[in-house]
């Protein structure tokens, strides 16, 4: 069997070059192309050496096609607009695409739905296999525990992340209000100031925490009267992403075009 043949999208950031040292450890991957933006200081470098590695021989280049042609499959942790189109790159070349990029709005989702009719994407605010196991427990917790228990999610990230809540705090809303058989949008409340009253019963509170080089800490606070229960991962290290997207790319080389999440790699 052949390696998966892999091109990193923004590989000059913090994210590319943990995928591109994780891809040299994955057994059935290879990097074959490294992009960053048209004006980026370090395009023609190594992308390996770019990244803390040995040389691999592939250059950081600014031509995304180009790459994408001799490839099978794209990890993608940039913006909501690159990722949309990136997308429609991917689409045209049929690869896999991965996608970890968090803050996407509706725009951008029916963008990418519309390339996965030609494409297999993997779209998730968060690869982590600990996060994905979570939104399973939270999801079973919040079904288990009924509506006298109230939901919070509190989440930290590092000081230059710049959407909020989470992509990974949502989803995990999205678990909690799933199993209360309700849409999220219909429960959350993602901020609280000045006079709030009382908290309205079965909604789901957002906490949002910024600071340091916290990699990602989530929590969902399950609270009710005499007891609470809390479930908790917390990300140390951004290979535990990187480890979940190749997971991602080698499962999605043997499905059909569409839209997946990690729920469907774990089989959740």
């Amino acid at each position: 069997m052949t390696d998966m043949r892999l091109v990193v999208v923004g590989a000059g950031g913090r994210m590319g070059s943990t995928l591109i040292r994780a891809i040299r450890e994955t057994k059935g991957c290879v990097l074959t192309g490294a992009i960053e933006r048209e004006n980026h200081p370090h395009l023609g470098k190594d992308a390996g050496m770019l990244a803390g590695a040995e040389a691999l021989n592939v250059p950081l280049a600014s031509d995304a096609l180009a790459a994408f042609a001799k490839a099978d499959g794209v990890l993608d942790f940039t913006t909501p607009a690159a990722s949309a189109a990136f997308a429609a790159l991917a689409a045209q070349a049929r690869l896999v695409h991965v996608i970890g990029t968090t803050g996407l709005g509706a725009a951008e989702l029916e963008k990418l739905r519309a390339a996965a009719r030609h494409a297999v994407i993997i779209q998730s605010g968060n690869m982590s296999l600990g996060v994905n196991l979570l939104a399973g427990l939270v999801k079973q917790a919040a079904a288990a525990l009924g509506p006298e228990f109230d939901i919070e999610i509190v989440e930290m990230h590092h000081r230059h992340k710049r959407d909020a809540p989470s992509g990974t705090a949502l989803g995990l809303g999205r678990a909690a209000a799933a199993g209360r058989g309700q849409p999220l949008e219909d429960l959350w409340v993602k901020s609280r100031d000045g006079e709030t009253g009382a908290r309205v019963p079965g909604t789901i509170g957002f906490a949002t925490l910024r600071g340091g080089d916290v990699v990602g800490e989530h929590s969902v606070i399950f609270a009710a009267e005499g007891e609470r229960l809390e479930l908790t991962h917390k990300a140390t290290d951004r290979r535990v992403f990187a480890r979940g997207a190749l997971r991602a790319a080698l499962w999605a080389a043997n499905q059909p075009p569409g839209l997946y999440g990690m729920a469907d790699v774990l089989s959740l």
